[in-house]
């Protein structure tokens, strides 16, 4: 089965939890039944020359370059912010029909763009995702790509 994912306002439905940005996978996504938060995320966290900067993996910030992120966890989902300014790197959360909303963020792509999520669109660079709604076929969401 596939998970609806929202980008700010677009429905991927049905794709296979992975997030693509650019055309290279960035993000990726498993729906848990079991207690504790509703998502399991995999996340890259790149600087502007595309090094990489922190990574989650299982929820868990693995790599964190001077502390700068702060990871929460919830029952609804994850929120990982800036350590310095509290800014929304990224927002998720699971509603409860199974499908997992990305209604903020901001960081940068592995091409070292800029990656801009509110609940009205998305935008890298000169493209931008509006209300809508895309079945993936059991394939990866597929942004700016």
């Amino acid at each position: 089965m596939g998970i609806d994912v929202k980008v700010g306002p677009h429905w991927y439905r049905n794709s296979n939890g992975t997030v693509e940005i650019e055309g290279l996978p960035q993000l990726e996504l498993e729906l848990r039944k079991t207690g504790g938060v509703p998502v399991r995320i995999n996340f890259a966290i790149f600087d502007s020359g595309g090094k990489l900067h922190a990574k989650i993996e299982a929820n868990s910030l693995v790599i964190n370059e001077q502390g700068a992120y702060h990871l929460e966890r919830s029952e609804k989902g994850l929120i990982l912010t800036t350590t310095n300014n509290k800014k929304r790197v990224l927002t998720i959360r699971v509603e409860d029909n199974n499908q997992v909303e990305i209604s903020e963020g901001e960081f940068y792509t592995l091409k070292g763009h800029i990656l801009k999520i509110t609940p009205q669109e998305w935008s890298v660079e000169k493209t931008t995702g509006v209300a809508g709604e895309t079945d993936m076929k059991e394939e990866p969401v597929a942004i700016a790509s």
